[in-house]
């Protein structure tokens, strides 16, 4: 893969990732409101705060590779997410621990593949910020796997497959 195609599809998973951070930050934020155990609103709420976090990171290398975020990825993940924000009100306890977790493990693999991008497009200045994100979003996954699995029903899902150990995410 050359630069040139390197660059773009980092800017490409970039821009899904910037949307998809906003969808997940208005999830969590209905997450936590639904929870009645202060332990576990604490927690999701500074999962939330992550998420935020990581969109603003995600902004800045997006403005560095001088792109932009697509307005229809942003109305749509405002709209996923506070969806999902009221289907947490909705839904109990499992469906949206389990929902989280599943996408954290997606995430994981996201920002590795951005750092791998990052590196064949020559910005290895990027590489530590996206390869952090992925690791903070290991520690989400593993939040989420834990609580589903200390549910009565987890022997009865299908749970999704366990990342690699969090130091194998630096192994590029």
């Amino acid at each position: 893969m050359s630069d040139q195609n390197s660059l773009e599809s980092l800017v490409s998973i970039l821009k899904l990732a910037y949307s998809g951070e906003l969808a997940a930050a208005y999830a969590y934020r209905g997450h936590w409101h639904s929870l009645d155990n202060p332990d576990e609103r604490k927690q999701i709420a500074a999962i939330e705060n992550d998420e935020w976090h990581h969109r603003k990171l995600i902004g800045q290398i997006l403005h560095s590779l001088h792109a932009k975020p697509s307005t229809y990825r942003e109305v749509r993940a405002a709209l996923i997410g506070k969806t999902l924000a009221v289907f947490c009100h909705l839904a109990g306890w499992l469906a949206p621990m389990f929902g989280a977790g599943r996408l954290e493990r997606g995430n994981i693999l996201e920002y590795q593949t951005a750092a791998l991008y990052a590196r064949a497009a020559g910005r290895e200045d990027l590489i530590e910020c996206l390869l952090v994100m992925a690791e903070v979003e290991w520690d989400h996954e593993q939040y989420f796997r834990a609580k589903v699995l200390s549910h009565r029903w987890a022997h009865r899902l299908p749970i999704w497959p366990a990342p690699p150990a969090k130091e194998s995410i630096r192994r590029l």
